[in-house]
């Protein structure tokens, strides 16, 4: 596990039609493993509306199990602590999980593991669908960038403000 700062952001568009989702490649999981910070979200889903304005950064714990990631999460503004074992599947990168209802359908889209994962996340509630990325402050331009491409308004694009659970740079 790398000693420096790692960061997490989310992106979570409602209408998740032509992503622009990079090319899936070989990606060390095991090296995913250690403690992250939830650095951003983007979205427009409602959830987040609601709550962008009282969030600060949150953790994420990862740890590779056969090829499976194990992950913590907790976020400040939810004050909730949340466990998924988000399952491998036939294309690299790509994991599935079912949280809260939902099905939620995972990919390393970008990651640097001393720095930074971009993860997007397409979560689907019966007919509906909302979609999540997390990554660093250092590409945080990459990350509005990203998030702009798929749908969602600029002022739903939020760099979490640091808390007391989380180090300065």
């Amino acid at each position: 596990e790398s000693s420096g700062v790692r960061s997490l952001l989310c992106l979570c568009p409602l209408n998740c039609e032509n992503k622009k989702i990079l090319q899936d490649r070989f990606i060390l999981f095991v090296q995913m493993s250690g403690k992250w910070y939830l650095a951003g979200f983007a979205t427009n889903a409602q959830w987040f509306l609601r709550y962008k304005g009282t969030m600060g950064m949150g953790t994420a714990m990862f740890n590779a199990v056969d090829g499976d990631l194990d992950i913590k999460s907790h976020l400040k503004a939810k004050r909730s602590l949340m466990h998924n074992l988000a399952k491998k599947t036939d294309v690299p990168g790509k994991f599935s999980y079912v949280s809260r209802g939902s099905l939620n359908d995972m990919r390393i889209v970008d990651v640097k593991y001393d720095e930074y994962a971009l993860v997007y996340t397409v979560k689907t509630i019966g007919d509906s669908s909302d979609a999540v990325i997390k990554l660093s402050t250092e590409v945080q331009e990459k990350f509005r960038q990203f998030a702009s491409e798929n749908g969602v308004l600029p002022e739903n694009i939020v760099i979490l403000p640091k808390n007391s659970d989380c180090p300065s740079e």
